[in-house]
Parts: C-alpha cells; sequence; structure tokens
C-alpha cells in the first residue's frame, strides 16, 4: 500500500445573484460582458483557492415580462444557459411596485425583483445541511445574506464562506462575516464569454445581440 496522503479536492458551490450581477456590469457600463458564461467564471475564479474544485454553479435571477425587446434578450440568454449545462437556474419573480408620476399624477409601474435572496439562502442552508459543499463562494453585493451566513457558521463551522462582489456591488457585512473575498477582474469577466454563436441540438442558432457586443 502506498504511504502517500490522497488529497481531495474542496467541493465548491457557488451562488450568483443574477440580477445583482447585471446590474453591476450596467452600472460599470460594461455591456459587452453580459453574454457572461457563468459556469466557466466560476471556474476561473476559484482558481484563487487551492484545493478547489467547483462541484456545482447556482444561478439565481426572475424572468422579466417588459419591455419585449428586453424579455427576448433575456430569454435567449437563460435558454443558452440551460443549453449550456453545468448550472442550476432558479426563478423568483417580478411585481409590478405602483408610483405616481409627480409631474402629471397618473399612476405608473415598476418592475421589483422578488425572492432571489431568499432563494439564496434556501439553497446555502439546504446545501450546507446536506453535505452538498466544503466552501461556498457568494457572488453578491446584498447584505440581506448575512443572516444566512451568519447560521451556517454557527451551525456547521468546519465549512468555509467566501464573499465575490459583482462589479459596483460590496458589502463590508458579507465581508465582514465570511472567512474571505474572491476578487472578480475585468480579465475573468473577458475571459469567461459564450461562444458569440450557440448552435441547439437542432441546428437553431442563438446569437450573442449586438447591443451586448
Amino acid at each position: 500500500m502506498s504511504n502517500k496522503k490522497m488529497i481531495t479536492s474542496r467541493r465548491v458551490v457557488v451562488y450568483i445573484d443574477g440580477f445583482n450581477f447585471y446590474f453591476g456590469l450596467k452600472e460599470s457600463e460594461w455591456r459587452c460582458y453580459y453574454w457572461l458564461d457563468y459556469p466557466k467564471l466560476a471556474s476561473n475564479l476559484i482558481n484563487q483557492l487551492e484545493d478547489a474544485v467547483v462541484s456545482s454553479t447556482k444561478y439565481f435571477t426572475a424572468r422579466i415580462s417588459a419591455p419585449e425587446d428586453k424579455r427576448i434578450r433575456q430569454q435567449n440568454y437563460l435558454e443558452v444557459l440551460e443549453l449550456r449545462g453545468n448550472i442550476e437556474l432558479y426563478f423568483g419573480n417580478y411585481r409590478d411596485k405602483s408610483f405616481s408620476c409627480t409631474a402629471c399624477e397618473r399612476p405608473n409601474f415598476i418592475p421589483n425583483e422578488k425572492q432571489t435572496d431568499v432563494n439564496i439562502a434556501v439553497q446555502m442552508l439546504v446545501d450546507a445541511y446536506e453535505n452538498a459543499f466544503d466552501v461556498a463562494v457568494i457572488v453578491s453585493g446584498d447584505s440581506d445574506l448575512v443572516p444566512p451566513i451568519k447560521e451556517i457558521k454557527r451551525l456547521f463551522p468546519a465549512k468555509k464562506i467566501f464573499a465575490c462582489f459583482p462589479p459596483r456591488r460590496r458589502s463590508k457585512e458579507i465581508r465582514k462575516m465570511c472567512g474571505g473575498e474572491i476578487i472578480i477582474g475585468e480579465a475573468d469577466l473577458k475571459n469567461s464569454q459564450l461562444p458569440e454563436i450557440f448552435i441547439r441540438a437542432d441546428g437553431y442558432e442563438y446569437k450573442c445581440p449586438d447591443s451586448w457586443k
């Protein structure tokens, strides 16, 4: 029998707050990186950790209903992610938040995303309980995720949690609660793009929108 010790890689689950990431890119004027291959990005990011391998990438978002051109772009992008594989998609929902225009006093509606932080929190806690990871990477700047991080640290002290903030998104509370931070650089985004043309098994072609190039 060999005297060499078997080296076991730490299992990493990456939790991605889709809209938090999207608006971070938007505010950074990095529209050219919208066509992101999130499983590839996850693999690139954990190169910053030793003895680690991505066991699951989980992406949390909500389907928008309007305007139509944005709805179609999002729908096609989500379909490409599903076809690409090695990623799990979780959906919250949008609810219209009403407000009155100060100029004309007519009622207006703004779509308001719901459930993403709750969905992330539930999945983190379930995965911790089911021992699905050794390391969790939280890709979000939403401080509402501090309570589940705190509870996982209390209940499962052997598990490690790393903060990973999207562009223009940062939470001092999350960083303080986590055991470390993984940095997303522009090179990581550039090197984690989907193919410009993604071909489905039946030959249908999905193309990166021109406005995202």
